[in-house]
């Protein structure tokens, strides 16, 4: 998916949602554990009932690995399901991937080759080489790692170095990579300061930004100085979502969930884009 096609489903749907499937089987509704495969039955269940309010599916790669080859055909069938019947939805492997060049290629090769992909979430710590393997894909997006919403993301990300914080340097530094314009950037909603900042650096990439809900992020506050003229956003929900209820009405619950969302949402665009 190219960027101009996000940019129009996000015009179509009036929405900038992306649903996180963080798949843990202690958490899903007990009587989906009876079926061959709890895993993707629940994900098909949980797209199905919000494709129309989604513009992104974020399938976080861990919630998969930790079941082994059955974890694996989950995310298979489910990347599967969502290309063959959303084809108009943006698709994030979250893996968090990032190594020498060569292991890099490999990574690169297994999510957009592979299981197809749009895009894949990447660390930046080894550097230059460990990324620009991602980027060498044609409609291929690299979102970086940039500013956590996690707690520990103040050891290092906002360190000064030579009077700037550190996170700056690697925005600033990752802009002068080979095919740089396929990259997107992680940012937390529990940052909602920084965005400012940010934005000087990377006015116009996408922010893919964690951390709304229960980990206490504001949407209005992230839209308000993290979105740009093409929205250039995407807010990422999950167990809001996808854990609204355990019980049978699971699908009514994380629907009715996203719609809040989608609407909050459309209203924000309204005011900003849609008068």
């Amino acid at each position: 998916m190219t960027t101009e096609q996000l940019i129009s489903q996000i015009k179509i749907k009036k929405s900038f949602l992306c649903v996180g499937l963080d798949v843990d089987l202690d958490k899903i509704p007990t009587h989906l554990l009876e079926l061959e495969d709890p895993i993707f039955e629940f994900n098909k269940a949980i797209i199905d009932a919000t494709h129309d309010l989604a513009v992104a599916y974020k399938p976080n790669i861990a919630f998969f690995e930790a079941y082994g080859i059955k974890g694996w055909l989950s995310l298979k069938k489910t990347i599967n399901y969502i290309n063959e019947n959303y084809p108009d939805i943006f698709t994030i492997a979250d893996a968090k991937r990032g190594d020498i060049g060569n292991t890099s290629a490999m990574y690169a090769k297994a999510f957009f080759e592979d299981l197809n992909f749009d895009s894949i979430t990447v660390a930046p710590y080894m550097g230059k080489d460990s990324v620009e393997p991602f980027l060498a894909f044609e409609n291929k997006h690299t979102i970086m790692l940039a500013l956590t919403s996690n707690v520990g993301a103040f050891d290092f990300q906002t360190l000064q170095v030579d009077g700037k914080e550190l996170y700056k340097h690697v925005l600033e530094t990752a802009k002068t990579w080979k095919n740089s314009q396929n990259l997107m950037y992680v940012v937390g909603a529990t940052k909602a300061e920084y965005f400012t900042e940010i934005r000087k650096i990377v006015p116009d990439s996408f922010l893919l930004v964690p951390g709304i809900g229960a980990q206490g992020g504001s949407l209005s506050e992230v839209c308000k100085y993290g979105m740009n003229a093409n929205v250039g956003l995407l807010i990422n929900s999950s167990r809001a979502i996808i854990y609204a209820s355990k019980g049978t009405d699971f699908v009514v619950k994380a629907r009715a969930e996203a719609l809040q969302m989608q609407q909050e949402m459309e209203g924000i665009l309204n005011v900003s884009f849609l008068k």
